[in-house]
Parts: structure tokens; C-alpha cells; sequence
């Protein structure tokens, strides 16, 4: 049998080479992306990481382009926040998410149910002049843009918010026709948590997707934010078949937008870390699997700027880098695992390590030097008797003392 077997370390070195967008890419996604907001910017380490389009090809606004942000006062638009990171973006050569236009949360307060008397005229003609200066200003750089943005409570009916008390149901497809038609080659999303799993809140999003097509609006994908826990992460199958009922509702793409995988209690062990890196690779692995899953956005890339402490305390630990800006084991497992689509290997994710079985051209016990690795491949490290020539246009390159690959 011709084979190698490269077996991962779980704890990728800082020094080691940036490549989750590259690889996404090369496994025939459009990105792999961060959120990031505008206080974190000043920490230049940070930044240096963020703007690496090997490694995010993609960012999101987290704050900044809300309406409490971009309308303060009725009437009155501000962009400064959504424009730096916008500007970030386009400096680097990286795609823009565009996050959201209509959301019950973060509004200004002339904006809320209780500042005044709203009717169906009225709030009508702010949510068209919000979305048209607000998707105009942006027009032509988002990718795409999350329209309505966690609609549903967790059993599928529909929250109450100022929008749905005052317009109804009607007001998701005048959101989206509003985006439309400020900015007819945006992708338009409708964007929610705790739908990433078949159950009654996925199919009240099958529900909004069918209510907008029929009313004649654009809706091209659905955003599954996916602020998972350690341990209870939906299995690789259910993740697919959430996402099939998507792409069976009438969009024709869909896309991981808020990604983060916490701790429920703190510090995390050796073993949690391992779980979260296997759940970050069973998401992984859903949205290579179908066909419409365009990418992968992580909510901010490191813990050190997560939200969750903040909003649930003692909790956290949820993204790939740590505080210190070093790769977690959830880095590791997110690459073995893209490294393998890229070049058409089978994966297989372990209690304790990431192993890839690669096809070369040699067998057990042959010379090393004798066979070619090919690109993402496993060419040196600790222990390591594979093959330690890389294919022609790529070097081996150390990533920690276990594991070398080629790029």
C-alpha cells in the first residue's frame, strides 16, 4: 500500500505560516474570514494577523455598521465606524461582509418601539431611507450584507421587535427588496443563531426564505451565526442537512457568519481543547461537504477580543487563537482538515490528534528523500519518516517541532 501518514500536533507555534484562507480556497470556497471591531484595531500584533490574506480573505463590521452607528439620529447618517474597517478590507484585497441592516437589538433609541407612535406609513419610510443611504453608502463593496438579522425566537415563531409589532411579517421582504434595490449586486442574507441544526427555529427560517421569495424580493443566502458550545456542537450531518433545507427553501448559498465554539466553564482542559478542536472541524467539514457553504467567518479570530465573557461570564475560550494571539488546537484541526480538501485527501479527526492520510509515491521503510510531498503535506517534524521533498513550487517549512508542510 502506498501511503504516508501525517499525524498533526494539536498545538500550532505563533511563528507557524497563516494559511486558513488559502487552503479554504484551494478546497473551492470563496474565504475563510474574521469579524473584527474598531477598538482592536490600535493593537498593531493584532492587526498584522487580521490583514494576512493567507490567512482571512474575508471581514465583517461586528458594531460598526448598526443602525445605532450608522443613523443616530433620525435623518442622520454617520459611517466612520463601518468605513475604517471597510477600508481595512479593501487595503488588503479582502472580501466585505456587511453587517445588518434591520435587527431589533442595537437600535437608536428614536428608533424603538416605545419613542413614538410608528404606523405602516411611517416606519415604512424609515426602514426605506435607512437601507437605501446606508446600502448605497456601501455600494459596490459588500460582498454581501445580513438584511434582517434574528427574526425568530428559538421555538420559529417570530420575535416580537418594532418592526414585526408594527408592519407584520411584510417587513422582511421590504427589507430585502429596499437592499436590492440600493445595491442590485449584493448577495442579501438573512442572518440567525441557533439554526445551524434541524428543529423549529431552522425550519422558521425555511419559512422566511419561502415568505420573501414569494413576495417577490431577492434573498440569495442564509447566515448560520453558530455561537456553539464545547460538546454539545450539532454533529457533521445535522450541520448538512440545515443547510440542505436552505438551498431547498430558494437560496443559492449559505455561509458560517458568526462562528465561535465556547467553553461553558473556564480554564479549559486538555481534553476540551481537543473537543473543541473536533468541533470546529465537524462545521468545517459541513460546509466543505455541500456545495453552496461559500466560507467560513469566525467571530473575531482570537480570545482575546471575544464578546462572549461580556455577555456570558465565566464562559469563553471560543475562538481558534488565544489571548496571547498563539494558535489553539482548533487552528490545527480547522487546516488539517481544509489541507485535505484542498488536495483531495480523506481525513479522519481523533480523540487526541488530526491524521491525513496522504497518497505518495513510496511505501514503509523507503527512502524518505525518494518521493515528493505534495502541497499542505506533511514533510518533516519530530518522529517524522515520510517523505521530506516537497513538490516542485513548494517548500517544507517548520511549523513547531512535530510538523513541517509544504507551501
Amino acid at each position: 500500500m502506498l501511503y504516508t501518514t501525517a499525524i498533526t500536533a494539536l498545538l500550532a507555534l505563533p511563528g507557524a505560516s497563516a494559511q486558513l484562507n488559502k487552503l479554504a480556497k484551494a478546497a473551492g470556497k470563496l474565504y475563510f474570514g474574521s469579524a473584527t471591531d474598531n477598538g482592536e484595531l490600535s493593537d498593531r500584533s493584532y492587526v498584522n494577523i487580521l490583514s494576512n490574506t493567507d490567512e482571512f480573505g474575508q471581514l465583517t463590521p461586528a458594531n460598526g455598521q448598526k443602525w445605532e452607528y450608522t443613523e443616530p439620529s433620525q435623518g442622520s447618517f454617520s459611517y466612520t465606524s463601518g468605513d475604517q474597517i471597510a477600508n481595512l478590507a479593501a487595503s488588503n484585497g479582502q472580501l466585505l461582509r456587511c453587517h445588518t441592516l434591520v435587527w431589533y437589538s442595537q437600535l437608536p433609541s428614536w428608533a424603538t418601539v416605545n419613542s413614538g407612535s410608528w404606523n405602516a406609513n411611517t416606519l415604512t419610510s424609515v426602514v426605506n431611507t435607512h437601507i437605501s443611504n446606508v446600502v448605497g453608502h456601501y455600494k459596490g463593496k459588500c460582498y454581501a450584507w445580513d438584511v434582517v438579522n434574528e427574526a425568530l425566537n428559538d421555538d420559529g415563531t417570530y420575535r416580537p421587535n418594532v418592526f414585526y409589532n408594527v408592519l407584520g411579517d411584510s417587513y422582511f421582504a421590504l427589507a430585502f427588496k429596499a437592499a436590492a434595490a440600493a445595491d442590485p449586486n449584493a448577495k442579501l442574507y438573512y442572518n440567525d443563531y441557533n439554526i445551524e441544526n434541524p428543529g423549529s427555529k431552522q425550519a422558521g427560517v425555511v419559512k422566511i426564505v419561502k415568505l420573501v421569495k414569494a413576495a417577490g424580493a431577492k434573498i440569495d443566502g442564509v447566515g448560520m451565526q453558530a455561537h456553539l458550545i464545547v460538546g454539545s456542537t450539532p454533529s457533521q450531518s445535522q450541520l448538512q442537512s440545515a443547510i440542505q433545507s436552505y438551498v431547498g427553501a430558494g437560496v443559492t448559498e449559505v455561509a458560517y457568519t458568526e462562528l465561535d465554539i465556547r467553553f461553558s466553564s473556564l480554564p479549559p482542559t486538555s481534553s476540551g481543547l481537543t473537543q473543541q478542536a473536533n468541533d470546529y472541524s465537524a462545521v468545517t467539514k459541513a460546509c466543505l461537504a455541500e456545495k453552496a457553504c461559500i466560507g467560513i467567518t469566525i467571530w473575531d479570530y482570537t480570545d482575546k477580543y471575544s464578546w462572549i465573557p461580556g455577555v456570558f461570564p465565566g464562559q469563553g475560550d471560543a475562538l481558534i487563537y488565544d489571548s496571547n494571539l498563539n494558535k489553539k488546537p482548533a487552528w490545527t484541526s480547522i487546516s488539517s482538515v481544509l489541507a485535505a480538501a484542498a488536495t483531495g485527501e480523506a481525513t479522519t479527526t481523533t480523540r487526541a490528534t488530526t491524521t491525513t492520510m496522504v497518497t505518495s509515491t513510496t511505501t514503509r521503510g523507503s527512502n524518505p528523500t525518494s518521493c515528493t510531498v505534495a502541497q499542505w503535506g506533511q514533510c518533516g517534524g519530530q518522529d517524522w519518516s515520510g517523505c521530506t521533498v516537497c513538490a516542485a513550487g513548494t517548500t517544507c517549512q517548520a511549523g513547531n517541532q512535530w510538523y513541517s508542510q509544504c507551501l
